[in-house]
Parts: structure tokens; sequence; C-alpha cells
């Protein structure tokens, strides 16, 4: 069943209706629901164990879905597996970095791009010739102001450039709504500001959906935090009720 235009004829980009996931007994995401529309920047905050990777492994078609709906511009993609998911619009990134670090910057996005086309690279054409992926891939670097470092090898990077890379490479697809796991994860203070400013450089229609543990990089780019508590949504609102709250001070930071 597909989602209704809302009445100012904007659809969300994901929607996500009472999902759910089950191993055995254990709930480890129950009956969350959220919209998340064009150009949104929210979060989703918990403590370990809250269940917010499986919930982005269900979202993404890692996971199956025990029982709801996940919906990309209104199909419903629940069963559908993560490439289709992909060719909808939804990209990922992941805690840990999964970069080529012998390659160089241009390389790994180039193999990005490569990676999503039906064609692949033919070992006796010359790399040069694939214009319309060198094309794509410097547009991408200079989107990200990352043209100075394209033959840089990625081992030769700080972490926090290394990050600020995956998410570059997550951009290759051109989605319509990305999905960031923990992007300041390893950070010191001084590249999660950059990590900050990184993000707020990328293409303001673009939706975020981030994990985050650093608060300062979560109030800094999101606008609208979910609390993730044993699955469910103890609390959503805007950075600054969320803040404020008691019951979520209480239950995440462990205060009052």
């Amino acid at each position: 069943m597909d989602e209704p235009a809302r009445e100012d004829g904007r659809q969300p980009v994901l929607e996500l209706r009472r999902l759910c996931k089950s191993f055995g007994g254990l709930k480890a995401v129950h009956e969350v629901s959220l919209r998340v529309m064009a150009g949104d920047r929210k979060a989703i905050i918990g403590p370990n164990g809250a269940g917010k990777t499986t919930l982005f492994n269900v979202i993404t078609g890692v996971f199956p879905a025990t029982s709801g709906q996940v919906l990309l511009f209104g199909q419903d993609v629940t069963r559908w597996p993560s490439h289709r998911r992909i060719g909808r619009g939804l990209a990922r990134t992941f805690q840990v970095t999964s970069l080529f670090p012998k390659l160089t910057v241009l390389d790994n996005v180039l193999l990005a791009i490569e990676g999503l086309r039906l064609s692949k690279f033919v070992m006796w054409r010359p790399l040069s010739s694939y214009r319309d992926v060198y094309e794509r891939a410097h547009a991408l670097l200079q989107e990200a102001a990352f043209q100075d470092r394209r033959d840089v090898e990625v081992r030769n990077l700080s972490h926090g450039e290394q990050r600020q890379l995956e998410i570059v490479l997550g951009l290759a697809s051109n989605p319509k709504i990305l999905l960031l796991d923990e992007p300041a994860a390893g950070l010191s203070s001084g590249e999660s500001a950059e990590m900050v400013r990184f993000l707020a450089r990328l293409d303001q229609h673009l939706a975020i959906l981030l994990i985050e543990h650093d608060m300062n990089v979560v109030f800094d780019v999101a606008k609208h935090i979910s609390v993730l508590h044993f699955g469910e949504i103890l609390e959503a609102g805007t950075t600054d009720a969320i803040s404020r709250s008691t019951k979520v001070q209480q239950i995440y930071f462990g205060t009052g």
C-alpha cells in the first residue's frame, strides 16, 4: 500500500510504520514509527544495546523485519533486498571504515561508482576511457571539498578524513536519504567539529538520519531527535526539547 500524499503535497523520503525486529524472544526493535522528509536532519540516540544499529539493518535490508513496514517515497520496500533499496535512493555508512588504504582517494571513489553500475571495468581498457565515471567522481570530490586530496593514498589521510571519505562513497549512488552509523566514532573533538562542518556542506535537499553517541555532533547536526530505549522510541522531539527532557536525562544520560 502506497503512502498517500500529505496535505502540503510532500511525501516522506523514508517512513517506518510500527517496525519490529525480534531475535527469538528478544524484541530488538519494537513498534518504531518515524518519518523523514527531504532535507531533514534527524538523529537516533540511545544507550548501547538500545537497538539503533539493528534498526538501521532492518531499514537497509540487512535484517528482515519481523513485522511493520519500511517505505521509501511511499513504496513498501520491507521485503526488498538491500541493492533494490539503494536503487530507490537509500544509502548508508557503517561504524567501521571499509576503504582501500593503499589506493588513492580518487581510486576509492571510482570503485564505489563503478560498483553500482551494470557494466564493470574491463582490465584491458584504460581507466581514463571511463569518462562518465571520472566526471562523476570529480563532481563528488568537488561537492565534498575533497578535490585537493584526490591523489592522496587513503592510508595517509587522518582518521577524520577517512570517515568523511566514507560518506563521499555513500553519495556515489546519488541517494535521496543517507543513513550515517556513528560518523564521529573514534574522532577527536577537533575532528568531530570538522565532521559537523563537512555534513553542513552536503546538499540541503539530501535527508540525513544518523546514529551517534557524540551529543555535540547530534545537537549541531540534527534538528529532530528520537530516543531509542530497549528497542522502542522513548521520546522524540526537537533538539531543544530532548536536551531539556527529564526522562531522557534520567534514562539516557544517567542523571536525576
